[in-house]
C-alpha cells in the first residue's frame, strides 16, 4: 500500500497520466459529440488510425506538425461524412455501419503505408511535437513538472472540454445538435434541417477522433505502427456512456482510466515477480467494463440514439 501512496505522489506518475489521457479526450468527445446528435459511431477505432497515420505522414513527407494535425481531422471528417451517409441518409444500420468504417479505414491506413513506404523495416521516426514549459507553473512541486510541461496537443485537449460544453449547452448550435439526439421531430418542426445538424456532428466528432490519433504518433511516440491505437477507440465509446454523455464528466472517467493505465506500467515493476502482468494489463480495461455497467444502470441516454430519422416521419 505505501508503494501505491509513492507513486501517486510522483510527477512522473501524474505526467504520464496526463500525457495517456489526451487521446482519449479528443476520441470521447468526438463521440459524445456524435451520439449527442443521435448517431452511434462505432467507427471510432478506424477512424483514430486514419489520424495515426495520415497525420504522421504528412509531417514524414516533409509537412509542418499543425498541418499535420489539419490534415488527420480532415480524413477523419471525411470518414465521417462516410458515415453520415450511410447512417443518416440511407438509416442503415448504425452499428454495422461502424463496424464496417473502423475495418474498412484501419486496412486502408495499413495499405497506404505500405504503398508509401514499401521497404520499411521498422517505423520511420519524425521530430514531433516538445514539451512546452508554461513559465512559473512549470515550477510547482508534482503539478507542475506533469501537467504545465506537456505539449501543445495535450494543451489544447484540455482547453477543447470546456469549449465542447460551452457549445453543446450554451449555444443555438449546441441546442440543435442534442434535440437532433432527443426529438428530431421537434428540430424538424423549428425549420431546421435534422440531416445536415446530424452529419455536421458526426463529422465534427470523427475529426476530434482523428486528432485523437494523431496525438500518439505526433506527440505521444514519433513513429507509426500497426495496432498501435490499441482499442482506445472502444474505451472513448465506453467513456460516453460513462459520462453520461456530458463533457466534464468524460474528462473525470478518462484521468481515471489514464490513471489506471499510468498505475499499472509502475504496479509491474514492484509485483511482476509475484503477479503476472497480463493481471495489470487487464486491469484498465475490467474496471472501465465495470463503470460503464455501473452507470449505464443509472443513466439518461439520448432518446433518438440509434434511431433513424426520416423526414415527414413520426418517431
Amino acid at each position: 500500500m505505501s508503494d501505491l501512496f509513492d507513486i501517486l505522489l510522483t510527477a512522473g506518475f501524474w505526467a504520464a497520466t496526463i500525457r495517456i489521457v489526451s487521446p482519449l479526450i479528443f476520441g470521447t468527445l468526438g463521440e459524445l459529440i456524435c451520439e449527442r446528435a443521435g448517431v452511434l459511431n462505432l467507427g471510432i477505432e478506424g477512424i483514430m488510425t486514419v489520424g495515426a497515420m495520415s497525420g504522421w505522414m504528412w509531417v514524414y513527407q516533409g509537412g509542418d506538425l499543425w498541418g499535420g494535425v489539419l490534415f488527420a481531422a480532415c480524413m477523419g471528417g471525411l470518414f465521417g461524412l462516410l458515415h453520415a451517409i450511410f447512417t443518416v441518409y440511407l438509416g442503415l444500420s448504425q452499428h454495422v455501419t461502424g463496424i464496417g468504417i473502423t475495418l474498412f479505414a484501419s486496412s486502408l491506413s495499413y495499405f497506404v503505408y505500405r504503398m508509401l513506404l514499401p521497404n520499411a523495416t521498422t517505423p520511420p521516426k519524425i521530430v514531433p511535437f516538445q514539451p512546452i514549459a508554461v513559465p512559473y507553473l512549470s515550477d510547482l512541486p508534482i503539478i507542475g513538472p506533469a501537467l504545465f510541461t506537456q505539449s501543445a496537443l495535450t494543451y489544447l485537449a484540455l482547453a477543447i472540454v470546456p469549449v465542447t460544453w460551452y457549445v453543446l449547452f450554451r449555444t443555438p448550435v449546441g441546442l440543435a445538435v442534442r434535440m437532433s439526439g432527443e426529438n428530431p421531430v421537434a428540430v424538424e418542426a423549428q425549420g431546421i434541417n435534422v440531416l445536415a445538424v446530424r452529419t455536421g456532428a458526426v463529422m465534427v466528432g470523427s475529426a476530434f477522433m482523428a486528432i485523437g490519433g494523431a496525438f500518439i504518433t505526433m506527440s505521444w511516440f514519433d513513429a507509426f505502427y500497426f495496432g498501435m491505437i490499441n482499442g482506445r477507440g472502444w474505451i472513448c465509446v465506453a467513456l460516453v456512456i460513462f459520462a453520461s454523455w456530458r463533457p466534464g464528466r468524460a474528462l473525470i472517467g478518462a484521468v481515471l482510466f489514464a490513471g489506471l493505465e499510468a498505475m499499472q506500467v509502475r504496479a509491474q515493476q514492484s509485483a511482476g515477480a509475484f503477479i503476472p502482468y497480463q493481471f495489470f494489463l487487464m486491469l484498465p480495461y475490467v474496471m472501465s467494463i465495470i463503470a460503464m455497467i455501473v452507470m449505464a444502470s443509472r443513466t439518461k441516454y439520448p432518446q433518438a440514439l440509434l434511431v433513424p430519422f426520416r423526414r415527414g416521419e413520426r418517431v
